[in-house]
């Protein structure tokens, strides 16, 4: 028997979030904003058919929010101690999220340089999927890996590509990185 789904939807700097669990595994998903807190919660309700709504989420899934908030208001916050089920995701998936969440608030790597990491370097791709299917978004910060030319290559999040670019430049700023140092990833 499958444990129950619970998700709550929160207020952060970009818009409402999403976050589901269970309390016997751990956040199950993550949701960046869509154009608004109802289409949010529908997209909660979408991903999480059989999830219940919950008011009052645990503790350790408010010290989750509470790190997303901080990262989507310009701290410096690495999520890494967020506990993830990622017991229905597949094994090269989940490699790609754990190298994925190392990568620093500020920094960026490319699908090529994850995939070497991982000793494939034929991968690139595999790890371009593995980024666009990820449920954990911003906990594991896909919106930090770009194509091999620097380049923004897409972003699954409402918004697209801007919002891809806009969570960068909130942790550029962040990190303390000048406009200058900023152009090249921004222009």
């Amino acid at each position: 028997m499958k444990p129950q789904v619970f998700f709550h939807c929160y207020e952060t700097a970009l818009g409402c979030c999403g976050i589901a669990w269970t309390l016997e595994r751990g956040i199950c998903g993550c949701q960046l904003p869509e154009e608004s807190a109802t289409a949010t919660r529908d997209r909660m309700r979408v991903r999480f058919p059989a999830a219940r709504e919950s008011e009052q989420p645990p503790a350790f899934v408010s010290e989750a929010m509470a790190g997303v908030r901080a990262l989507l208001s310009g701290e410096v916050h690495q999520l890494l101690e967020v506990q993830l089920d990622e017991s229905e995701i597949a094994d090269f998936n989940r490699q790609v999220h754990a190298l994925t969440r190392q990568i620093p608030v500020g920094q960026t790597r490319t699908y090529g340089e994850l995939a070497l990491a991982l000793g494939q370097p034929g991968a690139a791709r595999a790890v371009g999927r593995a980024e666009g299917s990820n449920p954990f978004a911003p906990i594991v910060p896909c919106h930090r890996v770009m194509g091999a030319d620097g380049a923004g290559t897409g972003f699954s999040a409402h918004g697209g590509i801007q919002t891809k670019l806009k969570l960068l430049r909130i942790e550029a700023r962040a990190t303390g990185q000048t406009a200058a140092e900023q152009g090249a990833l921004f222009d």
